[in-house]
């Protein structure tokens, strides 16, 4: 028997009892002492500073025995997100795509199951700010409102810790990798941001494969109080000097964002650094602004496939086409052209996808191209479907890579912008 919450965020559980778990206010009433879920956050926030990141299942065992739960299990998402890894050994990974865990992971959703040997399992999204990290699994006899919410509290303080540890920690990032990585990969992923960022107004996510193999994809995104910052580069080519390139561009772009500039003078930026230091090389690429106020979406277009925009479901074709620019670095410097920003006014709720050509090149099992015309359908169905903006991502690259193996002749990234301000 399962038990999910109505709603993605939600977190209500039927049958559990009245009142939402993650709820202000006391601490309901329960078999254990009022004050066990204050000294289990104290326990935990006291320790984990200092604890390595392997440290951490010990740790959280001994915080759950002080609130009544038999077993607590940390799972990390794998860097292509298809299994969940559990930092406890001897236990196997789970599949995203499996019931109860990964439905969890997929939905951010609470849920509750009977465990095969009596009891109950509590399934609770680890997530930092929009990042999915993983899952955490909770066993015990019962549930009450007060221990789900000790259990929300323990998840919390969690997600911060292995988001601040696993900046440094290659434990962490041994676990979450299933084979061996190309040096360029690596160049490339150590400046990469998370997967996703958002706020109440906003969200940017994005996905990157071959996730071990990449040579010069990469994206960028950043959130200040009024605007979402979003890049995507591809270099040329496919190995360390390409991911050289890409990480010229990401840096030149992010140094010219914190100064304030704006998207000509930002990818003028990126033009000046990669002619100066990598004149045989260049990078295309979309930079772009949103204000989370108004709508108002800007940008420049680097010799790039046009992002598309998805408004109520429907991919509205050449919506954001506008004439060509010169690819960033040498080839715009010869041209001595200045940099234009287009700017268009988006509706609540619509999506700006930037994609590379590796996704659309991609090749099926017969040869033949992925090809834009299947790519937009698969996006029309993932909205059709009512998914998170990170879900129906990993979704589409899922379906890109098993139609060929999960063999790309080229790298391919996809960026999903999505503007909800609140009503009125």
């Amino acid at each position: 028997m399962t038990r999910g919450s109505p709603g993605p965020g939600s977190g209500a559980v039927p049958g559990v009892g009245p009142g939402s778990p993650a709820g202000p206010g006391p601490v309901p009433t329960s078999a254990t002492a009022p004050d066990l879920g204050e000294q289990m956050l104290e326990e935990l926030l006291s320790k984990v500073h200092t604890a390595a990141p392997m440290e951490l299942p010990a740790l959280v065992d001994r915080c759950a025995a002080m609130i009544g739960v038999q077993r607590v299990v940390i799972y990390l998402v794998d860097l292509q997100q298809r299994h969940l890894m559990p930092l406890t050994p001897g236990l196997p990974p789970v599949l995203v795509s499996s019931p109860g865990a990964g439905l969890t992971y997929r939905t951010f959703d609470l849920r509750i199951e009977e465990a095969p040997g009596g009891g109950l399992v509590a399934w609770l999204p680890l997530v930092d700010g929009a990042e999915r990290l993983g899952i955490l699994e909770a066993a015990m006899e019962s549930v009450d409102p007060a221990r789900l919410r000790r259990c929300r509290m323990m998840a919390s303080a969690l997600s911060m810790a292995i988001t601040s540890k696993r900046a440094y920690s290659d434990s962490f990032a041994r676990r979450t990798r299933t084979e061996s990585m190309d040096l360029p990969a690596e160049l490339l992923r150590s400046l990469l941001p998370p997967r996703t960022i958002g706020s109440d107004r906003a969200i940017s996510t994005a996905v990157l494969e071959p996730a071990y193999h990449i040579g010069g994809d990469a994206f960028d995104h950043a959130l200040t109080r009024s605007t979402l910052h979003a890049a995507l580069f591809d270099a040329m080519g496919h190995n360390l000097a390409s991911g050289l390139t890409t990480t010229v561009a990401v840096a030149g772009c992010r140094n010219a964002r914190r100064s304030g500039a704006d998207l000509p003078r930002l990818v003028g930026t990126i033009d000046g650094a990669l002619g100066a230091w990598l004149p045989d090389q260049y990078c295309t690429g979309v930079v772009a602004q949103l204000d989370l106020a108004s709508g108002a979406f800007r940008w420049c277009n680097c010799g790039h496939p046009a992002p598309l925009l998805i408004r109520r479901r429907q991919v509205l074709h050449g919506a954001l086409e506008r004439p060509a620019q010169p690819p960033m670095g040498m080839p715009a410097q010869l041209v001595h052209a200045p940099r234009t920003a287009y700017e268009t006014t988006l509706q609540p709720g619509d999506r700006v996808l930037f994609y590379t050509d590796g996704v659309t090149e991609a090749r099926l099992e017969g040869g033949e191209e992925f090809g834009v015309e299947r790519f937009t359908d698969s996006i029309i169905r993932a909205a059709a479907a009512g998914e998170l903006a990170p879900e129906a991502l990993r979704r589409i690259i899922h379906a890109i890579l098993d139609r060929q193996g999960d063999r790309l002749r080229d790298d391919a990234t996809l960026l999903f912008i999505e503007w909800r301000p609140p009503r009125p």
